[in-house]
């Protein structure tokens, strides 16, 4: 970025994962632990965690999870009392919420669009049709896409994010943006899917720098 005086000027940025590192889902692209019975929330992470982005000097932050689908609101309220933390003790400081589908829980994805947070974040992973192949079960194109929906009638920004090299078309990744785009999703990436071990996903294809482009021009034309 460039300040008023034409200089070069840097956001210092952070990403932290709430509520443990063992899932309860499964998606056949992410390496993260999984289980049913994940252990316990820590009781003091909200303040710990908040405590120390005030501490870092960072001017943006991401919180993320993995899936807590033990937990009665799937881990919403936890989200929100960071954030709420967050803000009474710099409130400076811009929180987007990387978040898990709530189990399609929407009153849980309202409550956390309201606590403060600047940017609600929630990747739809890939297109329609490798759904069922690339995530779990209980994940799917229409209640992710329900979770943008909710966020933004909640009047704050929304951001997703598709995986390309899965075996996607450039079509049906144009018929995701649009998809997002009538979700009311405000920014989108792309990135490249990596096989995180031989047990995961290959991957299909490595899309070029111009391939990319060609996307980026699109996507900021929808």
């Amino acid at each position: 970025s460039t300040s008023a005086d034409g200089k070069s000027s840097h956001v210092a940025t952070a990403t932290v994962m709430l509520l443990g590192d063992t899932c309860t889902r499964g998606c056949r692209f992410c390496a993260v632990n999984t289980s049913q019975a994940p252990p316990a929330v820590d009781a003091d992470e909200v303040e710990n965690t908040a405590s120390a982005i005030a501490q870092w000097g960072v001017g943006y932050v991401v919180l993320t999870s993995v899936d807590r689908d033990d937990l009665e609101d799937g881990g919403s309220s936890h989200f929100a009392n960071t954030v709420r933390r967050i803000k009474e003790l710099k409130p400076s400081i811009l929180v987007e919420c990387l978040t898990p589908d709530f189990r399609g829980d929407m009153e849980a994805v309202k409550k956390l669009a309201r606590s403060g947070l600047d940017v609600y974040a929630h990747n739809i992973e890939t297109v329609a049709r490798l759904q069922k192949r690339v995530r779990d079960p209980r994940a799917n194109y229409k209640q992710s896409m329900d979770v943008l929906v909710a966020a933004k009638e909640c009047g704050v920004y929304t951001k997703s994010s598709i995986m390309l090299g899965l075996g996607e078309t450039i079509e049906e990744v144009k018929e995701t943006m649009h998809d997002l785009r009538d979700a009311g999703c405000d920014i989108l990436t792309l990135g490249q899917y990596l096989q995180p071990t031989p047990l995961h996903l290959s991957v299909v294809e490595f899309l070029t720098p111009e391939m990319f482009e060609e996307l980026k021009v699109y996507g900021e034309e929808v």
